[in-house]
């Protein structure tokens, strides 16, 4: 337990820090089974669009810091590897 005023506060931003990047990094694993099931139906526009979409959430989430931008960098290969495979 912190004694301190400042630590108090710091305890409080880590937490709310924390919350939010759980927020960034389920997202992005939401968008990720998404564009699974877009290959697995076969559906190219649907594919495209679910292939954008998480390219454009793993840059917002590796500039904001919630994810790592080597980790940002091979999800976006691994969806890449995904939208070219199907």
């Amino acid at each position: 337990m912190p004694n301190i005023k400042q630590q108090e506060k710091r305890v409080r931003q880590a937490s709310r820090q924390r919350l939010e990047n759980l927020r960034w990094k389920s997202t992005a694993k939401t968008l990720m089974r998404r564009l699974k099931e877009a290959a697995d139906g076969g559906d190219a526009t649907a594919l495209a669009e679910r292939h954008r979409e998480l390219v454009s959430w793993l840059d917002r989430a590796a500039s904001h810091g919630a994810l790592h931008r080597n980790t940002a960098a091979r999800r976006k290969a691994q969806a890449a590897k995904l939208l070219h495979r199907s």
